[in-house]
């Protein structure tokens, strides 16, 4: 659904990207408000308000993620597909760039390599652009930075969402107003069928992120990983087959690049994972007894014993009679 969402945003046409991301504000609280209601999930909305700083925290993201909704919608309406799939390429990238920078860990040969070789991507596709890929630059680093606050708050994407569209609401129902003060509102202007299509923005938000939610729980993070990359591979294909923006050599050289290093990062990465999950087995493997010890001292336990008994048995035989007699 995230691959496929650059059809969606050319039907809203002749709205803004502004008046869009407005829309998508407001009725993505709307649906998400609906499925808490439904889901009957609101304890941790009276916890949240007695943290200051998660609060402030969600501030942040939805600062962040309102910049990057709000120039990715405004990319796919000007012909700019191609080049908003590469920010989504190039995000995990970035992400691991700010932990370095932001975090102070350490990478390994493999992410090195992989960073090093996108930032030459980034460099050839700024020679062939004629200009820095701004547009990917803006959504990769807005994409990292959410995920880096949304790292730090710790709550359930659901409600995250939610948090994040209550702090946008009223700002875009604000915006939403005075466009209609002014004359400028499409909604209801073109019709109810674009009206619809207007209130679908929160569907389109809220429905990804759900089942992406569902999905992370049942599917293993390297699997989850791997197919996080088939958003801006659909995008991608829309770019070039269906919108048919250029690609002229230099730009697929960049791409190139960036898929090579995505193909490093992901080795890397199951590589990192199958030697954690064998020193896990191998740490569980030792931690369990000899299974040669506990027979052994059976033996050496029931030894004595079987040699009592005999013993015993005598005994038993010699007060035998004297008690029957």
């Amino acid at each position: 659904m995230w691959g496929l969402v650059p059809l969606f945003w050319p039907l809203l046409k002749p709205s803004g990207a502004m008046e869009i991301l407005a829309h998508r504000m407001v009725w993505s609280l709307v649906v998400v408000g609906l499925v808490l209601l439904v889901l009957r999930r609101w304890a941790w909305l009276g916890e949240l308000l007695r943290q200051p700083r998660k609060l402030a925290l969600l501030a942040a993201a939805a600062a962040v993620i309102t910049v990057n909704w709000g120039l990715y919608i405004w990319a796919v309406n000007n012909g700019q597909v191609v080049e908003a799939s590469l920010g989504y390429f190039i995000n995990p990238l970035v992400t691991i760039a700010m932990g370095v920078l932001l975090l102070g860990e350490r990478l390994r040969r493999a992410q090195w390599a992989a960073v090093a070789t996108g930032a030459a991507a980034v460099l050839v596709l700024a020679i062939g652009y004629g200009r820095p890929p701004w547009i990917s630059l803006v959504l990769a680093f807005s994409f990292a930075t959410y995920g880096l606050v949304k790292k730090k708050v710790n709550l359930g994407g659901l409600e995250s969402l939610a948090a994040e569209t209550a702090l946008q609401f009223l700002p875009a129902l604000g915006y939403l107003v005075w466009l209609g003060a002014a004359g400028s509102l499409t909604f209801g202007a073109e019709g109810t069928g674009h009206a619809a299509l207007l209130a679908a923005t929160g569907v389109v938000t809220a429905v990804p992120l759900v089942c992406f939610g569902a999905a992370a729980i049942r599917v293993p993070l390297s699997t989850l990983g791997l197919l996080q990359y088939l958003a801006p591979l659909f995008q991608f294909g829309l770019g070039v087959l269906y919108f048919h923006e250029a690609m002229p050599v230099e730009r697929w050289i960049g791409f190139s690049l960036v898929w090579l290093a995505l193909v490093v990062l992901t080795w890397d990465a199951l590589r990192t994972a199958r030697k954690g999950r064998l020193a896990a087995a191998a740490a569980r493997a030792e931690a369990l007894p000899d299974p040669e010890a506990p027979v052994e001292k059976g033996l050496r336990e029931k030894a004595p014993r079987e040699e009592a008994l005999p013993g015993k048995a005598a005994a038993a035989r010699q007060d035998a009679p004297a008690s029957s007699s």
